[in-house]
């Protein structure tokens, strides 16, 4: 049963450290040892730009982390690929090959430029998070107080994100731009990396009609094992996360949910899901509370859907 990974953040690790992908022995979560041990088949990487780099240096920030991307990790085509389009996506399933896909974390990279997305679209990158947890160009983030919604150059690049077959990621977005983006994106979006404030009352979590929405427009919803976005115990396990899994079905998600781990962007992990090898662990255990087609969707189909109605073949 293969997976599907919609989030993590192994390019900023590697921005950050240098580090070899390919090395069992390195520290990161994500590598690919990990994924082939779980048999992790498409993994998105994440370009997050830190706050710490100035606002003149974050689009070529962005570039370093795309060659990161193409030098430490695809560069070796036998082992990995770039997903570029529907069908990269279709092929590699029956290949023995994994595919890595690029997504760009908050629109800050972007400099307030649309010329600067389609550069970064030539170069690959596929999924676009309009913010992180602040205000920049595009919206204003989840952590904001008192937040508005999309800018006017945030509409402009739901339009440009729309033309061009990128899938809008609203993870991070403050809930006035969510609403936005519901309204004016022609085409299902998703959140990456996000899990449900009713069960945990989490700024980065999604109300329960900001996921009927999503489940509306025929997006995805990436559960997250970031453990204080699952539970605010003191030791979180799967079984916690399975909470989440319940209440994504009592609202109708089963075609719409999805995991985005964000390993390798955090420091606390869930019980058992400390690295992404243990995938292994979380599959024995949906296995035995839900049924193989339902588990295969979560682990791959629902993202093979979504990216596959949206990238197409450009």
């Amino acid at each position: 049963m293969i997976i599907f990974d919609g989030h993590c953040d192994v390019l900023w690790k590697l921005w950050e450290h240098e580090q070899d992908f390919y090395n069992d022995k390195v520290s990161m979560q994500v590598n690919y040892h990990n994924m082939k041990k779980a048999d992790v088949k498409v993994q998105t990487f994440a370009i997050y730009i830190p706050e710490k780099v100035n606002g003149s240096q974050r689009f070529s920030t962005a570039l370093t982390m795309v060659d990161l991307f193409y030098e430490k990790i695809v560069k070796d085509q036998s082992y990995m690929v770039p997903i570029l389009k529907a069908d990269d996506l279709l092929k590699l399933k029956d290949s023995g090959k994994r595919g890595g896909l690029l997504s760009l974390e908050g629109a800050d990279a972007l400099e307030g430029s649309l010329e600067y997305l389609r550069i970064l679209y030539r170069l690959g990158v596929r999924c676009l998070g309009l913010t992180w947890n602040f205000r920049n160009e595009a919206a204003d983030g989840c952590g904001e107080k008192n937040a508005a919604g999309l800018s006017r150059f945030g509409r402009e690049l739901i339009r440009e994100a729309n033309r061009l077959g990128i899938v809008l990621d609203v993870s991070h977005l403050a809930e006035p731009g969510f609403w936005e983006v519901a309204k004016r994106s022609s085409q299902p979006f998703i959140a990456s990396h996000s899990n449900c404030r009713a069960i945990c009352n989490h700024p980065r979590n999604l109300e329960d009609d900001q996921i009927r929405m999503l489940i509306s427009k025929g997006g995805v919803i990436g559960l997250t094992f970031v453990p204080a976005f699952v539970s605010k115990k003191e030791q979180v396990t799967i079984t916690d996360l399975i909470k989440h899994i319940e209440h994504l079905l009592d609202l109708g998600a089963e075609d719409h949910m999805a995991f985005g781990s964000d390993f390798d962007g955090i420091d606390q992990m869930i019980h058992r899901l400390e690295n992404q090898g243990e995938y292994v662990h979380l599959r024995e255990i949906l296995l035995q509370h839900y049924t193989s087609t339902q588990v295969e969707k979560w682990f791959w189909g629902n993202w093979n859907r979504v990216y596959l109605d949206i990238i197409g073949n450009y």
